[in-house]
């Protein structure tokens, strides 16, 4: 990774808004060299073929665009030698595209990472996967209109006049399958410590927040902890934190996310 990395964008929605904003108010607008977007679209140095996103030569490329985006052009770009940061972890739970990003960073040499800002407690979970980790359980709190638009419309009617209630549980996996918008907290969880099919996760329409807050508590030979992650909603997509944007930017600058294929849990993407 370059001192000051070039960066590329994949996706120019709310979060790839907030980093081009974020960026310009560091002074460092020069960093962002190209955005990857469909046709028609007019962001910061916009592009509408992968190809040239390869060809502006970023160090590392943030994806922000979902699952498909990254089943789509991630492989490509780690087999270019190009670091990619993922938001979109979810899409790890597809067996076909874990084993074509494993198998792209060994033959190109970039590396697919983590940003660990993300998730509050991350560094705590992978020491604690060392020390001893028996249980981990992710539960995510969001207002009841923070869940429309997703399968929670059908589990549960989010009108009715309650203060609290679950309409998931299962596991990281099965939650990033049923709820893609919603549960990359929950894989992130899971690939640091137990495995995506061992981390139990819940999903709550709650009226006690306003904002998204999400709870990761686990217990094993080191102990027990738990972490509260009260991050307020992103203005222009409530399903996401506003926080989102920033720690996708900050492991991409300062190189501080985690390569994904060596936490503890990643051996799960991989059926092992």
């Amino acid at each position: 990774m370059a001192a000051f990395p070039k960066l590329g964008l994949i996706g120019f929605g709310a979060i790839g808004k907030e980093i081009a904003v974020a960026l310009d108010r560091l002074g460092e607008a020069d960093r962002l060299v190209a955005t990857l977007v469909r046709p028609g679209r007019q962001p910061p140095f916009g592009v509408t073929g992968i190809e040239s996103l390869m060809a502006a030569r970023p160090d590392a490329v943030i994806e922000c665009a979902g699952h498909e985006a990254a089943r789509s052009y991630v492989p490509m770009l780690l087999e270019a030698g190009i670091d990619c940061i993922l938001s979109s972890v979810g899409a790890l739970t597809d067996p076909g595209f874990a084993a074509a990003a494993y198998e792209a960073e060994g033959r190109g040499g970039g590396r697919l990472r983590l940003p660990a800002g993300a998730v509050a407690g991350l560094d705590g979970l992978v020491a604690a996967a060392l020390a001893g980790i028996e249980q981990v359980t992710y539960s995510s709190y969001k207002p009841p209109h923070a869940w429309r638009g997703t399968p929670a419309e059908q589990a549960c009617d989010l009108d009715a006049p309650y203060d609290e209630l679950p309409f998931f549980e299962g596991t990281a996996r099965q939650a990033a399958a049923n709820y893609p918008q919603n549960a990359n907290v929950a894989v992130a969880v899971g690939l640091a410590g137990l495995g995506i099919d061992k981390t139990r996760v819940r999903l709550m329409s709650s009226r006690n927040v306003t904002d998204p807050l999400g709870i990761i508590e686990a217990d094993g030979a080191f102990g027990h902890f738990r972490f509260d992650i009260l991050a307020l909603a992103s203005r222009t997509n409530p399903k996401t934190s506003a926080l989102t944007a920033y720690s996708l930017l900050q492991g991409a600058r300062l190189g501080g996310a985690w390569p994904l294929f060596k936490l503890p849990g990643a051996a799960s993407l991989r059926g092992e």
